[in-house]
């Protein structure tokens, strides 16, 4: 059940992980990508805990269901962009996954101005974000020295090339959601 209290353990965690966020583009333009590394894994681990813990307590709120999809599309753009101005990855990788959140963000508002409110995360979703947000340490893994940097590099592109395909899908799909909503509606 979803209730709109603020203070919960979860929207705690959420929190954290946005304000951790400066700090992760500043290691990341700053060449300190094992440091990196661990803040964008912290991310991860995280984004997976708030769920968890907001259904096993109860604590599933109207903000959180807000919070959480915001501070993921917040993590990924800011680390393309860190990771394209640092050459990390290319611009047009940058490019289409802001696209797509572009897209899908202009149907979201004109739902929003029906009176209609957002649509639910979907599983599918979660896993192109679980993708993309795994993909992403093992680039920024594979820009360091270490002896294991040409495996990360195979591992991150195998994920996010997958991620970013799923990411599409589900971005058509809640398009597809957002339009049915808008005719049942009128």
């Amino acid at each position: 059940m979803t209730t709109y209290r603020i203070y919960t353990i979860p929207n705690a965690i959420s929190g954290v992980r946005l304000l951790a966020l400066p700090v992760l583009i500043w290691l990341i333009l700053t060449n300190q990508n094992g440091w990196a590394l661990g803040v964008l894994i912290a991310a991860g681990v995280s984004d997976y805990l708030d769920g968890v813990v907001a259904r096993a307590t109860g604590q599933v709120s109207r903000l959180g269901e807000v919070l959480d999809p915001v501070a993921d599309r917040l993590y990924i753009a800011a680390t393309l962009i860190a990771m394209a101005i640092q050459s990390i990855i290319p611009w047009w990788l940058l490019a289409l996954l802001l696209t797509r959140d572009l897209v899908v963000g202009v149907f979201l508002v004109v739902l929003k101005r029906h009176g209609v409110t957002g649509i639910p995360v979907t599983f599918l979703g979660k896993t192109a974000t679980f993708l993309l947000f795994w993909g992403f340490p093992f680039l920024l893994a594979s820009a360091t020295d270490w002896a294991s940097a040409d495996v990360s590099r195979i591992l991150g592109w195998g994920l996010i090339l997958w991620g970013t395909f799923l990411y599409w899908w589900v971005g058509l799909e809640y398009i597809g959601a957002i339009r049915s909503k808008l005719r049942a509606s009128r």
